[in-house]
């Protein structure tokens, strides 16, 4: 199986009647925390482990037990959430089929039928984002985020070109990725960008530590995103003041189920967030909308795709990342929100033959 940087790993779970299961999971090798806290997956190393320890853990197991599938996925297997969010988004679709109710039903129920959606700008000339982000907000986005890190008189400078051109009602969020050296730093440059109203700073150094003499200096939130995977980690950042929001995944955690405990958590210490993703496809970004359905303080914009077939698209930029998916039927943009998919479990359906077409493993 060849595995380069940035491919998906898509599950098929299937029951005895008859009922399929999708999951997928985005690992990718240089993700993780501070310090080898935790360390990168990949697609291949995700499908051994479900080959070689998980599979035998769900095969007759009923797609119901999620938790204790989960806590025996956990004790022969320490990590690897990414391998476990893959079986764990399956048995949600499984379980949602099988009592016909959608997914964030079996997580608690539906605060929202829709998420806002953040537009991500990715590293690139600075000319090219201000016109991406003007399509972008021509076609009903109100969020812009902003990757940043790599040059700070870069990063200060499009901020600025960002707000002029945009104007004072689009919300502007920068995303530095841990791409600061030091807290010194991360809070001059953060003080710079102030001025031109950021929503916030995203995971401007990597310690949680360091995040905190950030945030003492600054004005605006501070996020976490590689320093929040566990409850244990946001109970960290909450006692050393590092952050005040953090971007919730579906598997940084290890799947929904262990996601919602981190958000219950995080609702407790008074922390809100928005859904954090790696621009997953069609199956991936539909148990990313579910899990921003069923948590109460997950109303941010957040980099929800708008995954669309080829068939359906036409130069579009906002949410776009794909030119084409394997769902069947494509996402919905309406206004600056994309909405979760209706139906019993994840409410999607894998178009098996565009799978096949897009699969580099062909065995």
């Amino acid at each position: 199986m060849d595995d380069p940087i940035g491919s998906h790993l898509i599950v098929k779970l299937e029951t005895d009647d008859g009922l399929v299961g999708w999951g997928e999971t985005p690992p990718t090798p240089t993700w993780g925390g501070a310090h080898m806290k935790y360390y990168g997956e990949t697609a291949r190393t995700a499908n051994d482990m479900i080959e070689d320890y998980f599979a035998s853990i769900v095969e007759g197991q009923s797609p119901l037990d999620i938790g204790p599938i989960h806590d025996e996925m956990d004790s022969v297997a320490k990590g690897h959430p990414y391998a476990k969010a893959a079986i764990d988004i399956a048995l949600h679709d499984l379980a949602g089929k099988r009592v016909d109710e959608p997914v964030h039903d079996l997580l608690g129920g539906s605060y929202r039928d829709r998420i806002p959606v953040a537009h991500s700008l990715g590293i690139m000339d600075n000319d090219r984002a201000v016109a991406e982000a003007e399509q972008a907000v021509e076609e009903g986005v109100e969020t812009i985020k902003v990757k940043a890190g790599l040059d700070a008189e870069r990063d200060v400078d499009l901020i600025r070109r960002l707000r002029e051109t945009l104007g004072p009602d689009i919300a502007i969020r920068v995303d530095a990725n841990e791409g600061y050296e030091l807290p010194s730093e991360a809070a001059r440059i953060t003080r710079q960008m102030e001025e031109y109203d950021i929503a916030y700073m995203e995971q401007p150094v990597d310690d949680t530590r360091q995040m905190a003499k950030v945030a003492e200096n600054v004005e605006k939130p501070i996020m976490a995103d590689e320093g929040a995977w566990t409850p244990q980690d946001i109970l960290d950042l909450d006692r050393h003041d590092a952050a005040e929001i953090f971007s919730l995944y579906v598997t940084k955690p290890g799947g929904l189920h262990r996601a919602k405990e981190v958000g219950v958590v995080a609702e407790a210490v008074g922390m809100r967030c928005d859904i954090g993703g790696s621009i997953e496809m069609g199956v991936g970004n539909a148990a990313n909308l579910h899990l921003g359905a069923a948590v109460p303080i997950a109303g941010m914009a957040s980099v929800s795709p708008v995954n669309v077939r080829a068939e359906d698209y036409d130069d579009q930029v906002a949410g776009i990342y794909y030119e084409d998916d394997i769902v069947a039927e494509s996402f919905t943009l309406e206004g600056p929100d994309v909405l979760v998919p209706e139906g019993p479990g994840l409410g999607v359906e894998v178009d098996e033959e565009k799978l096949e077409q897009y699969s580099i493993d062909q065995h």
